[in-house]
């Protein structure tokens, strides 16, 4: 069951991590008796924050899986059947075939979600009332027709010059206002 303190829901325990590590190596070992590939265990984290259940990352040579301990908190059983072999499979599939020659929900992740009896279509829709939330910063942007809201990636992609950006419905280049919207770092939703 999960904890509830304050309407926040309350991370999963210790206990609980050491499951979902202990999952992700039995689908790791899974994987490597369908692909007769031995497949090492990589690194698991609980930091991811968000909307978001689960990522495989690669960064520089490190790859690694991170779960969201808040979601796996409401939704354990549930993330155990389905995220944790989702992430596995992009881990995998990056193993055998490399990041640049496969989609990331491509054919040899579906396939490989399947040998796992896991439906490869279905996307999680949870109710994410008491999940921290981040939001990010977003930049007034103006064109010929409406105002438009850059995130801050994107915005420092066009203070660097690296990246104009076009509206949909006048196509002139939209031009910075020059102010930041307010926005709160982490949003907690009701």
């Amino acid at each position: 069951m999960r904890a509830v303190n304050n309407g926040i829901v309350t991370p999963i325990n210790a206990t609980q991590r050491a499951r979902v590590v202990s999952e992700t190596q039995i689908y790791i070992e899974r994987a490597a008796q369908i692909v007769s590939k031995a497949i090492p265990m990589l690194p698991v984290t609980f930091d991811l924050t968000g909307r978001a259940c689960g990522m495989y990352r690669v960064t520089g040579r490190v790859r690694e899986i991170r779960y969201n301990p808040y979601i796996f908190a409401k939704y354990f059983a549930d993330n155990l059947a389905v995220t944790v072999p989702h992430e596995v499979a992009h881990y995998v599939v990056d193993r055998l075939y490399g990041r640049r020659k496969c989609r990331p929900h491509g054919t040899q992740w579906q396939a490989l979600m399947e040998s796992f009896g896991v439906d490869a279509s279905r996307t999680a829709n949870y109710n994410l009332n008491g999940i921290p939330l981040r939001t990010q910063a977003q930049f007034s942007y103006h064109c010929g027709c409406q105002q438009h809201l850059l995130s801050t990636r994107r915005h420092r992609k066009v203070m660097r010059g690296e990246s104009l950006y076009q509206c949909r419905n006048c196509h002139n280049e939209v031009r910075p206002d020059g102010r930041q919207v307010p926005t709160s770092k982490q949003n907690f939703t009701d």
